[in-house]
């Protein structure tokens, strides 16, 4: 089956997902890989990945998935925030309307992500204002916690799912 792996990647956690999928199937078989393109809608499974933007898929992923017509579809992506299933299934569920009626959905994985460290910067900032100081530290927590991702776990566990 012919396929394209296309991604949105702001930090390149995304972009390591998609190299685990690329290394997971046959390289004979891909058609395109890379940022989303025409090309990609050519093959008959597109695997989509992008970073969480605003709780969904960011919105060049969003278009791209818009597009796509009668091929299925496995998503993938990548959250700085939240290391929980039940926030990745919500950001999934959110990233999944923008694709057709007449699309299959054949899968989906999601996982934590390093963030820039200006976003640390930013919660840290946090710290010094009453009302915010008790979630910036749950924040930086969940922050440093990011910084080990995606690792080596969870790209074995993407190829799993995605040779299943």
């Amino acid at each position: 089956m012919k396929y394209a792996i296309v991604y949105s990647s702001r930090t390149g956690n995304t972009k390591l997902l998609a190299e685990a999928i690329q290394a997971a199937l046959p390289a004979e078989e891909c058609i395109y890989f890379g940022e989303p393109n025409d090309a990609a809608l050519k093959a008959e499974r597109i695997y989509a990945g992008f970073w969480t933007d605003k709780g969904s898929c960011d919105e060049k992923i969003a278009d791209f998935l818009k597009q796509i017509t009668n091929q299925s579809v496995f998503l993938f992506g990548t959250a700085g925030f939240g290391g929980n299933q039940q926030y990745f299934d919500q950001v999934l569920e959110r990233a999944a309307t923008n694709i057709g009626e007449g699309v299959n959905l054949v899968g989906t994985f999601m996982c934590q992500g390093k963030m820039p460290m200006s976003v640390r910067r930013s919660y840290e900032e946090m710290l010094n204002r009453p009302n915010q100081a008790g979630n910036a530290q749950a924040m930086i927590e969940n922050f440093d916690k990011a910084l080990a991702h995606p690792d080596q776990n969870d790209l074995e566990n993407l190829k799993k799912v995605v040779q299943a």
